[in-house]
């Protein structure tokens, strides 16, 4: 398995913006058929170094992760994405 995780820091970072892209991004399941698992958190510290999203994704594989990177479902996500994200960043493992 590979393991894929992106922190999320909004531009607008009031609960109604985050909460509207926790949905955005959890409206993905069941969607695209590479995506094996998916986990959406929303911060509940709000420390100084916190981000505003955590989205856990889980693929069979390089392939599958790249896969997804290109499906139309993802790519709207992506498009949402760059419109209210101030910061991201992410890290792949094998799982």
């Amino acid at each position: 398995m590979l393991t894929h995780i992106v922190f999320f820091k909004l531009k607008d970072g009031s609960p109604e913006s985050v909460e509207t892209t926790a949905a955005v991004l959890r409206n993905m399941e069941g969607k695209i058929e590479e995506l094996k698992f998916i986990e959406v958190g929303i911060d509940v510290l709000h420390s100084e170094r916190s981000y505003d999203i955590a989205l856990i994704t889980r693929f069979e594989s390089l392939d599958g992760l790249n896969a997804y990177q290109v499906h139309p479902v993802h790519q709207k996500v992506i498009e949402h994405m760059t419109q209210v994200r101030e910061a991201s960043v992410s890290v792949d493992f094998v799982s």
